[in-house]
């Protein structure tokens, strides 16, 4: 079908195309995605809102800055394959970042079009367009590798099969590079495939994004853990001449409240694992059981919190409380999210803060002691400083507790690599532009470098790592 020529004027009059997606009371009983995702139809009308802007501000605010207005034309002419190989130049996880990227924070937060309507939720939707494609292309067009250059006899480790280690191996096995990925768990992904729900990210779209890196003839090892089974100086003085180390944040964090050792206290990390990686959703098909969780409390209020709440009640639990000490306006997690959570019933407790954990005479917790608060003075992040309210205490029921706090940098590395400078709170110091640590050969990306960050932060840094990467290889200059 040929695209039909609209003006600018005609091009902002065209409304957005809302996503359908299955009703809360449906969703709650399945672990199924919960957008359907566009039609073919609706694709080609959101594409025709693109203003193709000749500056581009949307590429300005992609971190892996993809040629968004050239994959959007591709769209509006039926050209659904080359959209998506029109992405794939710069980005290898279109389906993954299409669902979990936060778009409205980056590309369509400097999208003319959501500018001149005075509102980003009026911006041409970018994700979900690149969902499409990469959606389209998985299930209509024959599996393709990579154009890969002549073997150069290099050899390059990855520890960690996260969205940055990932990103590092494509682009540098591209190269004509030997690529070999370890990753610590029994299926890659990292924080893709244990942190994220599978009604949000379909672990098989990633399984299926992974399996186009093996088709370019990298290698994957398993149930690998550098800093136990080798070190960083052992691959080095091995087969390797660089080291990309990319192994996150997946410290959990607590509050250090009495009672938070008391059993059905769950850090996010371990709740969610067993959840999505470990499937405990489907238990006793699997062998992952899960504590009964009919009362849950989940402290904190950024995506990974609320993928907790939204999987308790998947799980069965009858109340799911979100306790989270600063207002509605102060929360991280993505607005979209949010809005499911509300929709499925998740009950949100603003303004308040737990301040101690109750057990029972069997040691399980059994009651959240939460304070009132109120909001004052901003700090140094910007939002108001959450203050207690005197004498305002109160308890709630619960039979299980999650901590969603936010997560420290991996210190297995660090600890076993003494020569690797790390910062204070753990994460490894990185050249921002090449992403070079302070050990020859050994570069480093994404949540271990960033903290707790964005999958698509991860994946610009993996970009810049095997650019410089593939400079050291070729020019053996450090």
């Amino acid at each position: 079908m040929e695209e039909k020529k609209l003006t600018p004027k005609e091009r902002l009059e065209i409304p957005p195309q809302r996503m359908r997606e299955q009703t809360p009371k449906d969703r709650i009983g399945n672990v199924e995605e919960v957008p359907f995702g566009f039609t073919e139809e609706e694709a080609r009308i959101e594409a025709s809102r693109c203003l193709q802007c000749k500056t581009a501000p949307c590429v300005q605010g992609c971190p892996v800055a993809i040629d968004i207005p050239a994959f959007i034309k591709l769209i509006c002419e039926g050209d659904f394959e080359g959209s998506a190989k029109k992405i794939k130049e710069t980005n290898i996880l279109p389906a993954i970042c299409g669902r979990v990227c936060p778009q409205e924070e980056q590309c369509q937060k400097t999208c003319v079009v959501g500018k001149s309507r005075k509102s980003v939720d009026e911006a041409v939707q970018i994700g979900k367009l690149e969902r499409f494609v990469a959606d389209y292309q998985m299930k209509n067009c024959k599996p393709e590798a990579p154009h890969i250059k002549a073997s150069t006899g290099k050899k390059v480790a990855i520890v960690g099969a996260g969205p940055a280690g990932l990103t590092v191996a494509a682009d540098v096995r591209r190269e004509g590079h030997d690529v070999t990925v370890f990753e610590a768990l029994h299926k890659p992904g990292g924080v893709l495939i244990y942190g994220i729900p599978e009604f949000r990210l379909p672990k098989a779209i990633v399984e299926r994004e992974v399996e186009n890196l093996e088709r370019m003839g990298v290698e994957v090892k398993y149930n690998m853990v550098i800093g136990k089974i080798f070190s960083i100086d052992e691959l080095l003085d091995g087969d390797y001449d660089a080291v990309f180390v990319a192994t996150g944040a997946g410290l959990p964090m607590f509050m250090r409240l009495e009672g938070e050792n008391l059993n059905g206290v769950y850090s996010a990390n371990e709740f969610l694992t067993r959840a999505n990686l470990m499937k405990a959703y489907s238990f006793p098909e699997t062998d992952t059981p899960i504590v009964k969780l009919r009362n849950v409390a989940v402290f904190g209020g950024g995506n990974v919190a609320m993928d907790s709440a939204r999987t308790a009640l998947r799980l069965g639990s009858e109340n799911v409380y979100l306790v989270y000490r600063r207002s509605r306006a102060e929360m991280p997690a993505r607005v979209e999210e949010v809005h499911h959570a509300e929709e499925e019933g998740v009950q949100f407790l603003l303004l308040q803060n737990p301040t101690r954990l109750i057990g029972d005479e069997k040691g399980w917790v059994k009651q959240v002691e939460c304070i009132r608060m109120e909001l004052g003075e901003p700090d140094d992040s910007g939002r108001r400083r959450p203050v207690p309210v005197e004498n305002s205490e109160f308890t709630i029921d619960v039979d299980a507790v999650i901590v969603s706090i936010g997560n420290s940098s991996n210190p297995l590395i660090p600890d076993t690599t003494p020569d690797i400078e790390t910062n204070r709170w753990g994460n490894i110091i990185a050249d921002e532009v090449t992403m070079k640590t302070s050990k020859k050969g050994v570069f480093a990306g994404g949540d271990i470098v960033l903290g707790a960050a964005t999958v698509i932060l991860a994946m610009g840094q993996g970009r810049l790592a095997a650019i410089a990467i593939n400079e050291y290889l070729s020019t053996g200059e450090w």
